[in-house]
């Protein structure tokens, strides 16, 4: 069995017991003590799990990972991700980019486009996009997150539906075999929204450690979406979910 299907059946196994133990897992598996150790370590890292001493339960939905540790995470994957997202944005379109730093990637990856109008709630976006002389970057109004340069509240909302551009680019924290978009912030999910509503086309860009994953606030569902992106196949209850409601997979 593959490490990334045996952790997809170790989640499976959690969420469905609530906690197991190392020794459980063992057994079900037949592996060592230490393959299961590597798999939840890994697990937990990517925000999947909770990790207990002698086992694992499931992971908060209430805290999301911090911010600097998401940076780094699943970077080489990231990187795949905004290089396609980028690819189906035209020189000179309009569009939103809101929080995450699977956004913050998909900057990087719009530097090599010509006459971009830009609208962002993204501090660390606007400063890597403002770097360019021809992108025109407008930045919503409201309350600066210190942790990770985001930009949310009433004001963020009420900015955001005063336009109607080309593209809205969202992140998310979690999605699950149903389709439905989860994230931790209530306020960062207004603005998620707002921009959904407000954008021709909307692609979600989010790598396989979302898959899956809690979080307790609903931000909408996929079927919202014009294309996803993302570094893995789903599973396939949710691939045949894409196709029914229409939304492009891209596989990067």
């Amino acid at each position: 069995m593959s490490q990334a299907l045996r952790q997809s059946r170790i989640h499976q196994l959690v969420k469905q017991k609530g906690y197991l133990t190392i020794d459980e897992l063992v057994a079900h598996f037949s592996v060592t003590p230490q393959t299961i150790r590597r798999d939840l370590n890994q697990m937990a890292e990517d925000g999947l799990i909770e990790r207990h001493h002698g086992g694992a339960g499931v992971a908060s939905s209430a805290e999301n990972t911090a911010y600097q540790t998401r940076k780094i995470q699943h970077l080489a994957e990231k990187t795949r991700i905004s290089e396609q997202v980028a690819m189906h944005i035209p020189d000179h379109s309009s569009l939103f980019i809101n929080i995450g730093t699977t956004n913050e990637t998909v900057a990087q990856a719009l530097l090599g486009h010509k006459g971009l109008k830009v609208v962002t709630n993204n501090l660390h976006v606007a400063s890597i996009l403002s770097n360019k002389p021809d992108f025109t970057v407008i930045i919503a109004g409201g309350q600066v997150r210190s942790r990770d340069g985001g930009i949310v509240g009433e004001a963020t909302r009420d900015f955001v539906h005063q336009f109607k551009l080309d593209y809205g680019i969202i992140g998310i924290s979690g999605i699950d075999d149903e389709g439905t978009l989860l994230d931790f912030d209530y306020q960062e999910v207004r603005i998620a929204q707002a921009i959904m509503e407000n954008s021709r086309y909307v692609y979600l860009a989010a790598d396989h450690s979302k898959f899956g994953r809690n979080a307790m606030v609903r931000l909408g569902n996929l079927n919202q979406c014009s294309a996803f992106f993302t570094d893995q196949r789903p599973s396939q209850s949710l691939v045949d979910y894409l196709t029914q409601q229409q939304v492009d997979l891209h596989i990067c």
